[in-house]
């Protein structure tokens, strides 16, 4: 009978190692996050910075990508856990994994801006016979222009793509009559640096004039499924920590403003505390991500189905936890 008792004492004991230490790992567990440069990554900068003193809930690693292509490879290729993407690409990248990542959240709206010095452009009409430089090939930019001239029977306005948003600036900056698609905070600073050019409209309300309202979903957050499954906790923390992340950036903007500047998203403080109110970066999560964020996927399917990948998610790519 001793040695029964000893035998389960040892057991428990056991047991409650082997627990803790599952316990251990599971809070030792590092999220690799990628974003782009720009108000996906102004939304977690906050929460970097947590990170980076380890003063956040969760462990991460960060990774600022220039191109959404970046991107891409690194979550096929399992190099990312969680990537805050252009909101057509999470579509794509959920028909390039055959449905191996979800949408958690959505992390920006509406912050494409058309800039220019030429006054005669006031509307998405008026880039009939033009030239338009902007970024984004095969993502939201790119697509987005293209749904709205369409919808505008705009037939022969020709698009430039550069790879980033610092190129565009440069190119006003030699030659203000040319016309551009920019998104915040490049216009803030574009427009700060040269005097000469201005906004001419915004992209989100010439959306909302040809889909009866429907907003502009511009970024999305999503998690390759295997990561989820495995930590679904770590992922629960992440998205707490992002939606506190996204306050302090529309709160404090003296805070954000000096961590922008460090990330090398903005050069100047200043600028970076006028574009931040206009970024848009949000943090919506549970039923408004499938209410907002199927709708604007099925305008970019019915306008263009490799836009979303060939095809729109079904309910499964939606967070449900």
């Amino acid at each position: 009978m001793r040695n029964k008792i000893i035998a389960a004492a040892l057991t428990a004991v056991l047991s409650l190692g082997m627990m803790a230490g599952c316990a251990k790992k599971k809070d030792d567990t590092v999220v690799r996050v990628g974003s782009l440069k720009g108000p996906t990554t102004i939304g977690i900068v906050n929460l970097m910075d947590k990170a980076s003193k380890g003063t956040s809930e969760g462990k991460y690693e960060f990774a600022m990508s220039a191109a959404p292509d970046e991107i891409t490879a690194k979550i096929v290729s399992g190099d990312l856990d969680i990537a805050l993407v252009p909101a057509n690409l999470a579509s794509v990248l959920y028909n390039k994994t055959e449905g191996n990542v979800t949408a958690i959240d959505i992390n920006t709206l509406g912050v494409l801006y058309c800039v220019t010095g030429d006054a005669s452009i006031t509307s998405i009409k008026d880039l009939s016979g033009k030239k338009v430089i902007t970024t984004g090939q095969g993502a939201t930019p790119e697509y987005s222009l293209r749904y709205l001239l369409d919808q505008n029977s705009v037939t022969n306005c020709e698009i430039e793509f550069k790879s980033e948003s610092t190129e565009v600036a440069a190119v006003l900056a030699d030659d203000p009559s040319q016309i551009a698609v920019l998104p915040q905070p490049f216009v803030t600073v574009a427009c700060a640096q040269n005097e000469a050019i201005a906004v001419a409209f915004s992209l989100e309300d010439e959306w909302q004039s040809v889909t009866g309202g429907l907003g502009m979903v511009t970024g999305v957050t999503v998690v390759r499924n295997d990561f989820l499954k495995a930590h679904p906790e770590a992922v629960k923390t992440f998205i707490k920590e992002h939606g506190e992340s996204v306050n302090a950036a529309n709160s404090d903007l003296d805070t954000t403003a000096s961590l922008v500047v460090a990330n090398e998203i903005i050069g100047k403080e200043p600028l970076a505390k006028k574009a931040i109110p206009f970024c848009n970066v949000v943090c919506m999560t549970g039923d408004s991500v499938k209410n907002n964020l199927a709708p604007y996927l099925e305008v970019l399917y019915n306008s263009d189905p490799k836009s979303v990948g060939g095809k729109l998610p079904g309910d499964e790519f939606y967070y449900k936890g």
